[in-house]
């Protein structure tokens, strides 16, 4: 004899409660990464700003043969400006808020114009710092409507 189980009200589950069904793709990868390279990009621009700050000496161009003639202790505040403004900017990315993306691409495009002022001085640094910038705004402008959801 087969025996078949009694449901009694005390084993009865009552149904899961349903959460409404959160549609990814992966765009919304690319504003994390936005995000996170803000912030990496600030990183660097602090470390050029010491330097810039400590060894003037370090750049192998005299502030003359810089696009913009400055010392490289007002450059030094410059980039250390930036570097605020581009970690608090990736920080707001990546809390989701709208203003903060819109600040994040401000910031990043004030970035690529300083450092193309510096190109003299440290290209390399410059054209990976320049890179990241255009990949960061690339990837806060496109499918602007993902990070709503």
């Amino acid at each position: 004899m087969t025996e078949t189980p009694i449901a009694s009200s005390a084993s009865a589950q009552a149904p899961p409660t349903q959460r409404p069904v959160r549609h990814t793709t992966a765009w919304r990868g690319w504003i994390v990464f936005g995000g996170l390279m803000l912030m990496l990009v600030g990183a660097f621009q602090a470390i050029e700003g010491f330097v810039a700050l400590f060894e003037d000496h370090f750049y192998v161009v005299s502030r003359n043969g810089l696009v913009v003639h400055l010392n490289y202790t007002a450059w030094g505040w410059i980039m250390l400006a930036l570097a605020a403004a581009n970690i608090a900017a990736g920080v707001g990315v990546l809390r989701g808020h709208t203003w903060a993306r819109i600040w994040a691409i401000a910031a990043a495009s004030l970035s690529i114009i300083a450092n193309l002022g510096f190109t003299s001085a440290y290209p390399l640094w410059v054209f990976m710092v320049v890179t990241l910038e255009v990949v960061v705004i690339y990837a806060l402008c496109v499918h602007w409507d993902e990070a709503r959801r």
